[in-house]
């Protein structure tokens, strides 16, 4: 709703306001010196200064977003609503007006500890992802192990503020898990850097091609393999806003190769990626009181040089794409399902728990080009029943799947297809405090060894959330 009041009318409406409430006021100091036979009346006008304060309240509002959109000086608004009261004292005034800016400060605290029953990377001791499970017998420690950790820790700052181009929100969150060069290790790592002005955003947040809301209720960090998952460097408009909403972005590329059964020759050393394009994705959203349903697209253009002074060439590009599907059910008013299945070829960068997007293909019958490197089809698939048994008592059920089509020059003992599943019992003592225990399961398949290893593991977790906010 939109308001276009001129300064004049302003200040005519709100001290009309503020003479009723005067009125009101003088009317109850009499009646403040009359007889108690009168004490009902007292009550019936006190209740009417309430419901005056309450329009003049909601009337100062309204003129603050007109205000706003006007550009008018704001000092000029103060100095029509601060009108003192009289017998009032100074403290009594109408405060001050505020500009509807938030700053929220927020996070958790959280421990994991637990007992992993099979073996896994030791980098990865605290999650379960079927990709870091051994791929040939022994590549990892003996069964069994003891784990604790705080790598779940968060911390966050978010803000909102209004302004005549539009709402303006920032995102700054970090975490301590690391990755990359710091796998392994409890060290601060940055997961959001993002802001938006009305339609418009830029910065690091989750692609558009994912949906964070199928993410099931789990005391696991990495959650289900199946489920396209990726925080990525991106500018992105939002055409439609809302709980029904359109995303389009511009995403930062890049992609991930394996030489396969190739990958120690040296003509493979030479060879190099090149991106000369973002990656276009989006997604559109439809919801209703009994959930929503979502759809995601992503098209990429992946390219590799060959910079090696010598007879082959095997420079070449591929073309990515990938759908995304996913939805949130009310089936009842304790229970949420979960589901997604993304289909798509190249994209496995953008999946929760999948290795590469480029493999190695024989292609012998060309001298020059004698291997070649295609797109890697990938299905992913998620599935999760959130159930709240009581105020107290919640709990995760499901199952995940990823499955790729590997390419035949690739080595034996490559990934093909990874399983995951959990299930758990949460406590929440108070609403900021969980702490409950979970069973899991993790399954990798290799590409053509004959190789398959199981995992089990059981993890009991603390967490605290706290946070605070500020108007001003």
């Amino acid at each position: 709703m939109r308001f276009n009041y001129s300064h004049s009318s302003q200040q005519l409406v709100i001290s009309l306001m503020i003479g009723l409430m005067i009125t009101v006021l003088g009317q109850v100091a009499a009646l403040g010196q009359a007889p108690s036979a009168q004490t009902p009346e007292i009550q019936q006008m006190l209740k009417k200064m309430e419901q005056l304060e309450d329009e003049v309240r909601a009337l100062r509002q309204q003129v603050n977003s007109a205000m706003l959109a006007s550009k008018a000086p704001v000092a000029e608004l103060n100095a029509a609503v601060n009108v003192p009261i009289p017998g009032a004292k100074a403290t009594g005034q109408i405060e001050k007006l505020k500009s509807g800016s938030t700053v929220d400060f927020y996070g958790y605290v959280m421990l994991d500890s637990g007992n992993n029953f099979g073996t896994i990377d030791p980098n990865w001791f605290d999650v379960m992802r079927p990709t870091k499970l051994p791929a040939f017998p022994g590549e990892f420690a003996p069964n069994g192990s003891v784990f604790f950790g705080v790598r779940q820790t968060r911390f966050g700052v978010k803000s909102f503020t209004p302004t005549p181009a539009g709402d303006l929100r920032t995102l700054f969150e970090f975490e301590l898990f690391g990755t990359g060069v710091d796998v392994g290790q409890t060290t601060f790592r940055l997961r959001h850097a993002y802001g938006e002005l009305g339609h418009f955003g830029a910065g690091q947040t989750w692609s558009p091609f994912m949906d964070i809301d199928v993410f099931p209720n789990s005391l696991e960090y990495w959650g289900p393999n199946g489920m396209v998952f990726f925080r990525n460097v991106q500018a992105r408009w939002t055409p439609i806003q809302g709980n029904s909403n359109v995303v389009i972005a511009l995403e930062r590329p890049g992609a991930s190769a394996d030489g396969g059964v190739y990958s120690g020759r040296v003509e493979l050393q030479g060879v190099t990626p090149q991106f000369k394009w973002p990656d276009l994705s989006g997604h559109g959203r439809f919801a209703r009181h009994w959930g929503y349903v979502q759809v995601g697209g992503i098209l990429r253009k992946i390219a590799w040089v060959d910079e090696n002074p010598d007879k082959f060439n095997l420079s070449g590009t591929a073309i990515g794409w990938g759908v995304n599907v996913s939805s949130n059910l009310n089936f009842t008013r304790k229970d949420v399902g979960k589901f997604q299945v993304v289909y798509g070829k190249a994209i496995e960068n953008y999946m929760n728990d999948a290795p590469i997007d480029i493999g190695v293909q024989n292609n012998f019958s060309n001298p020059i080009s004698p291997i070649k490197g295609v797109p890697l089809p990938v299905l992913g698939v998620v599935s999760f029943l959130d159930h709240t048994w009581s105020e107290r008592f919640t709990s995760s059920i499901g199952y995940s799947l990823v499955n790729i089509d590997n390419s035949n020059a690739q080595a034996p003992d490559d990934f093909h297809q990874g399983q995951y599943a959990l299930a758990n019992v949460l406590y929440h003592p108070l609403k900021k405090v969980t702490m409950g225990g979970e069973f899991q399961f993790g399954r990798r398949v290799d590409f053509s060894s004959g190789f398959n290893v199981n995992d089990y593991k059981m993890q009991f977790s603390f967490k605290y959330d706290w946070n605070k906010g500020f108007e001003f």
